[in-house]
């Protein structure tokens, strides 16, 4: 029999995902009997899930109505944009001050995961639009991962993965433009040029964010 932690954390993963990556869509209704039948758990454990991924964000709790996916909006959207730049810079900064030999490899292999999958999105392959994201979040954690704190990495996926369900929702590519940016930022991080790499992000975020509002 498995533990009913482990069914809960294999739930939450789940429901977790399923919202960032727009299966389950902004204000849809949280029916607790509905999602015991998807998800195969429990009602109590359902509200300790629901109830925890309000405090990240990403449902609202409705009282006695119970609970639905968050709304989305440019101004949240422009929010979270702005905390993951700051975090992001940031944690930059003291990754490439502290990275070696093993850090480099694992972020030249991060971005060569990721260049393949935009090349076949370039080439009009939509069908791995998730594994296209999930390797762009491999490689901007990859940049990072040598900055020596494990709360900045929480907390930049956190951010991260909020403004990967923009992306995911309004499911826009902006093709060359956001693949130079990557091969720029690897180039920066071969370099440790951490000032370039600032500002290659800077760029890389706000244009994604204007390209998405646009769409």
């Amino acid at each position: 029999m498995i533990p009913q932690e482990a069914v809960g954390d294999s739930v939450y993963r789940r429901i977790r995902t399923d919202i960032i990556f727009g299966r389950l869509a902004p204000k849809r209704k949280l029916r607790l009997e509905q999602l015991k039948k998807d998800y195969e758990a429990s009602i109590s454990t359902l509200r300790e899930i629901l109830t925890r991924l309000a405090s990240e964000g990403l449902v609202v709790a409705e009282g006695q109505r119970g609970f639905e996916v968050a709304p989305i909006s440019p101004e949240n959207l422009r929010e979270i944009a702005a905390l993951r730049e700051l975090l992001e810079c940031y944690a930059l900064e003291q990754s490439f001050a502290a990275g070696d030999l093993n850090w480099e490899a694992q972020v030249v292999a991060a971005q060569y995961k990721l260049s393949q999958m935009e090349n076949r999105m370039l080439a009009g392959d939509r069908s791995i639009t998730e594994q296209w994201k999930r390797f762009d979040w491999e490689f901007h954690q990859a940049l990072i991962s040598a900055c020596g704190s494990r709360v900045l990495m929480d907390t930049h996926a956190v951010i991260f993965d909020k403004y990967l369900r923009y992306q995911m929702i309004s499911l826009t590519f902006r093709g060359a433009i956001a693949a130079e940016e990557h091969r720029q930022l690897l180039d920066a991080a071969l370099k440790r040029d951490a000032k370039t790499a600032q500002e290659v992000l800077r760029r890389h975020v706000r244009g994604g964010v204007e390209h998405g509002l646009s769409a």
